[in-house]
């Protein structure tokens, strides 16, 4: 029986892991990539190395879009694409903290149809095929059902929460936590430790793909700020922030967002 996307990518995370963990609090390599994008190390390379050879060898038809390869439009004429982050919190990996994660998306005429998230120092797998729930380590996860902005638990940089952003003077009532990478972070909301997640910024496709369908097969309501519909293989690869929450405290967040 053929190998499914949702497998494929489930066996390209454990691999990717075990390379990340050979460089893991290590001297691994570390420099900064020449357009200020942030840090890079041996490992992203590593893995995203692996990752290209393996994934485009067993889907030769798919196009590719990652982190840490140079980006061609040829992805733009693929009807499936691979998006990949080969280590999201690339920081958070360099510092040697476990908070990292491998992030994998396969999208087929702009939605994301598979996705696995892993974290392989902290042993959890996330994962997703579309209709068919999300899952973390082989069970069922479910998003948040709280309703109401007050004392939300929500995960957010600093800057999301500046006065600029939002109807009112300021910020509304909630518990602001963070989380470096995105890719965990969604995850999270889709497993239901946290009601929401948010930024503001511009955000790369590799960072969001994965999560985007973890969080709404779980149940989970995820949108740019304006609250339209993420669309991925963008010719330029950035979104227009995002929101993700459960279906009522999403509604509510963004009824209290400044207009874009």
């Amino acid at each position: 029986m053929p190998e499914t996307d949702l497998s494929l990518l489930i066996d390209a995370a454990r691999a990717s892991g075990e390379i990340a963990k050979q460089f893991f609090q290590s001297d691994a390599k570390t420099w900064d990539k020449p357009d200020g994008t942030g840090p890079v190390t041996e490992a992203d390379l590593a893995v995203n190395a692996m990752l290209e050879e393996k994934l485009r060898v067993a889907r030769p038809d798919y196009g590719w879009l990652s982190e840490e390869s140079q980006d061609s439009l040829d992805r733009q004429s693929r009807e499936s694409v691979f998006i990949i982050d080969p280590i999201d919190g690339t920081r958070s990996f360099i510092e040697g903290a476990k908070t990292w994660a491998h992030s994998l998306a396969i999208a087929r005429a702009g939605k994301v149809t598979a996705a696995v998230v892993l974290l392989p120092m902290r042993d959890m797998m996330f994962s997703a095929g579309l209709g068919t729930g999300a899952h973390l380590n082989g069970a069922p996860i479910t998003a948040s059902l709280h309703k109401g902005v007050s004392g939300a638990q929500i995960l957010a940089a600093r800057p999301s929460m500046d006065a600029r952003h939002w109807k009112a003077a300021e910020a509304p009532d909630i518990k602001r936590h963070h989380r470096p990478s995105l890719a965990y972070r969604l995850s999270l909301v889709a497993q239901g430790s946290f009601d929401a997640m948010f930024t503001f910024r511009p955000s790369w496709e590799w960072d969001i793909a994965a999560g985007a369908l973890i969080t709404s097969e779980a149940g989970g309501c995820i949108t740019d700020k304006t609250g339209a519909a993420l669309k991925f293989n963008g010719v330029d690869p950035r979104l227009n922030g995002v929101l993700a929450a459960g279906p009522a405290l999403h509604s509510e967040l963004l009824s209290l967002l400044a207009p874009a």
